[in-house]
C-alpha cells in the first residue's frame, strides 16, 4: 500500500505528538503532496513548518479527500466531537489509526463503519526526539500490507511493536505511555535526595538529569539487559550496593512500580468504558 496525492496520509491534529510524527515522516521521505493536515488552530511554529515543507493544511477536512491512512492525533476528550466530522474521508480502503488513550476500536467501527480497518496505537512523548516506543492493535480487517505501512509510519519516531489483544493497549499505556513521567519523577526524586544530603539544588538537579539521560543512552546503545547493566555498576559491599539494598529490599521498588502500573492500567480501562 502506497500513499499518494489521491489517497493521502491525513493527520488530524498537529500538536506536539502529531507534529513530531509529521517531521519524522517527511525526514523518511514521505512526499509532502501525499500528506494532508487537518487542524483548526495549529501553532505558528507548525504553520511555518507546513509552509516550509509544502504540506497542505486545512481547518476542516475537504469534501473531496479520501485518506489512504487517517491518523487521529487529537486528545481523547475531543474524539467524540472530531471523528464524525472527518468520517467523509474514510472508507473501506482507509486505515484509521488512533493514538488517543482510552478510545476503543468499537468507537471507530461505529463511527466509520465495520468494514473500515482500524488500528489503535499508544505512542509516548520521547517520539518528539525520535526515541519513542509505540505499540499497536489492529482490528480483524486490517491487512498485512496495511499493518506494515502503519508500523513504518510509527517507526519514523522510534520503535514499534504489535500486541495481540486490545486490552493489552491499556497495559502498554501503563508501562510506556505513562512511563516517561515515571522516569522524570525519578530524576526529581534523585535531585531531592541530593539536596537532602547537602548539595546545592541546581547542582543536584544537573547531576540527576544527566545521570538519567546518560544511563538511558547507555541502555539504548548496549546489547546487555538492564539487569546486567545494573550488576556491572554494582561492586559488592560498595556504595551502589548500599543504595540498592534499600531500593531492592523486599522488592520495594518493583512492588511500588507494579502498584503504580496497575493503577494506570485500571484508569485506562475506565476511560475506555466511559
Amino acid at each position: 500500500m502506497k500513499l499518494t496525492a489521491e489517497r493521502p496520509l491525513v493527520l488530524v491534529g498537529a500538536g506536539k505528538m502529531g507534529g513530531a510524527m509529521l517531521e519524522g515522516w517527511l525526514e523518511r521521505g514521505v512526499a509532502p503532496d501525499s500528506v494532508c493536515i487537518v487542524d483548526p488552530a495549529p501553532s505558528e511554529e507548525m504553520k511555518a513548518l507546513l509552509q516550509r515543507r509544502g504540506v497542505a493544511w486545512h481547518s476542516v477536512l475537504p469534501d473531496d479527500v479520501r485518506a489512504g491512512v487517517m491518523i487521529l492525533a487529537v486528545k481523547p476528550q475531543m474524539m467524540a466531537s472530531v471523528a464524525p466530522g472527518i468520517s467523509s474521508g474514510v472508507d473501506a480502503n482507509t486505515v484509521a489509526v488512533s493514538i488517543a488513550a482510552g478510545t476503543p476500536v468499537t468507537f471507530f467501527e461505529d463511527t466509520f463503519g465495520r468494514d473500515v480497518p482500524v488500528v489503535r496505537v499508544m505512542p509516548n512523548t520521547p517520539a518528539q526526539v525520535g526515541r519513542g516506543i509505540s505499540a499497536g492493535f489492529a482490528n480483524a480487517v486490517v491487512t498485512q500490507d496495511q499493518k506494515t505501512l502503519v508500523a513504518e509510519l510509527m517507526q519514523a519516531v522510534g520503535r514499534f511493536v504489535w500486541v495481540e489483544a486490545e486490552q493489552q493497549i491499556d497495559f502498554v499505556t501503563a508501562i510506556s505511555g505513562s512511563g516517561p513521567a515515571y522516569v522524570f519523577h525519578m530524576a526529581e526524586a534523585m535531585a531531592a535526595a541530593g539536596v537532602e544530603l547537602g548539595l546545592d539544588a541546581d547542582v543536584a538537579a544537573e547531576l540527576a538529569r544527566h545521570t538519567v539521560c546518560g544511563a538511558g543512552e547507555l541502555m539504548y546503545q548496549s546489547p546487555l539487559s538492564p539487569e546486567v547493566l545494573r550488576q556491572n555498576v554494582t561492586s559488592p559491599g560498595g556504595t551502589t550496593a548500599a543504595a540498592l539494598d534499600v531500593l531492592m529490599g523486599e522488592n520495594a521498588l518493583t512492588e511500588l512500580m507494579v502498584k503504580a502500573a496497575k493503577a494506570a492500567a485500571q484508569r485506562a480501562k475506565e476511560l475506555s468504558e466511559q
